[in-house]
């Protein structure tokens, strides 16, 4: 009986670990609104007045959020929309455009996606138009219902914002700024981009009928904010359904966020990047670590996956070298401690590659001479090497000049890690950067 219990209390424990899976995942990948707002309050305060001016009164606006990647503004403009659609008679009346960069690389596409967000297909049906304003200014119309005062507020997010400035003309900005310019349709027109010199980048046209309002996210917060920020993105909710369990998990969070070297982990990533991406990043590669054997959170999971987080790919692709390729990178790293960071050819290193060979002659096999050009070419194609100037036809691949990608670090750090090296190897790398 007992047994079966405990079968049953096990089955449930992992029902509530799959939820607890389901929920945080989805709140590290997705910028979800329901998340709290960390350090833009007065940023969010100024969204959201200029957005309801629009909704509510019927005036046009344009404005820029300014923020490095992982900065939250895509989370700020998600925030202030849903707290605008959730006013009844908003939400009936003011409509979305959503449009990136990355995904409408001309106005023509532009334009087209414009059309189906605001469900007009049918409206334009086979209709031929002069000019791109022209194609605009009639959609916009379309949207006036009733007499010309009383129209459809329409939001425009543009994401990626400085790549619409690299559009023929800037036509699209140039439209949208001119409407929210002049008293037709109401319009808010908000721009996110990373880039900081955004203005620099608009035609002057453009740029006089821009409102020039910015709102700038950095990231400002220190790190007992991003401590409590860490507790908050990794505790249950009220409503979780397993009530004893909920409790359980989040003294587990309270009790990790306390510990010494959880703490010196998240200083460490603190001090590297203060982007809640980053942070969502690691805690992701932690909860992974979480199953029924498992349930809770530990220290180590969090130091297991900061060192996922923080390795070095160029060390990574150094573990899955042959041999042969490793003996070429260390020749590589002698002649340049040899010659001062002086680039090197095949030549050279193949004869450095010689040396060494003939000192151990008893425990390194003597590769011919095209196999070792075939490692060679290997490492260049894995950008390990890299060729200081364009390949001509004509050229001798042995004496083509190369430059090595890779530091004394790497090379020592990847060697110790590198499954069965041989000694004389690893001490003939030793010997050449012992001096450094």
């Amino acid at each position: 009986m007992s047994s079966r219990k405990s079968k049953s209390n096990n089955l449930i424990q992992a029902e509530y670990l799959s939820q607890v899976q389901r929920i945080l995942r989805e709140r590290f990948c997705h910028q979800s609104p329901h998340s709290n707002l960390f350090g833009v309050q007065v940023q969010y305060k100024h969204l959201i007045e200029l957005l309801k001016r629009t909704a509510i009164h019927g005036e046009s606006n344009s404005v820029l959020i300014i923020g490095p990647r992982g900065s939250g503004k895509t989370m700020l403009i998600n925030h202030a929309l849903k707290e605008l659609m959730e006013v009844e008679e908003m939400s009936e009346n003011v409509l979305q455009v959503h449009l990136n960069g990355l995904l409408q690389i001309n106005d023509k596409i532009a334009l087209k996606e414009i059309t189906r967000q605001l469900n007009l297909e049918n409206v334009v049906g086979d209709k031929v138009f002069g000019s791109f304003a022209e194609n605009l200014s009639f959609l916009l119309e379309a949207l006036k219902k009733g007499d010309r005062t009383s129209s459809c507020p329409v939001i425009f997010i543009l994401d990626e914002f400085d790549l619409f400035a690299h559009h023929k003309n800037q036509t699209l900005l140039y439209n949208l700024f001119d409407i929210s310019q002049s008293a037709q349709t109401p319009v808010a027109v908000i721009g996110l981009t990373c880039r900081l010199d955004i203005l620099e980048l608009l035609e002057k046209r453009v740029k006089s009928r821009f409102s020039h309002r910015q709102i700038h996210l950095m990231n400002s917060f220190g790190f007992p904010q991003y401590l409590k920020i860490f507790k908050e993105q990794l505790s249950l909710p009220a409503v979780f359904p397993g009530k004893i369990f909920a409790e359980k998990w989040n003294e587990n969070v309270q009790s990790l966020s306390e510990d010494r070297s959880v703490r010196d982990v998240l200083q460490k990533h603190f001090n590297v990047s203060k982007s809640l991406r980053s942070l969502h990043t690691l805690l992701m590669l932690a909860l992974n670590r979480v199953t029924p054997s498992h349930p809770f959170m530990t220290a180590a999971d969090l130091m297991e996956a900061n060192q996922l987080c923080s390795m070095d790919s160029k060390a990574n692709i150094v573990h899955g070298l042959s041999v042969l390729e490793i003996c070429l990178i260390i020749a590589m790293k002698h002649l340049n401690d040899i010659y001062e960071e002086e680039p090197f050819n095949f030549q050279m290193v193949y004869n450095e590659f010689q040396k060494f060979v003939q000192r151990k002659a008893h425990s390194v096999y003597n590769f011919e001479k095209p196999v070792v050009m075939k490692a060679f070419e290997h490492l260049q194609q894995l950008e390990l090497i890299r060729p200081m100037e364009r390949t001509s036809v004509n050229a001798q691949r042995e004496y083509q000049l190369m430059k090595l990608l890779l530091d004394n670090t790497q090379i020592m750090n990847a060697l110790q890690k590198y499954p069965n090296c041989p000694t004389d190897v690893r001490q003939w790398a030793t010997s050449s950067l012992s001096w450094l």
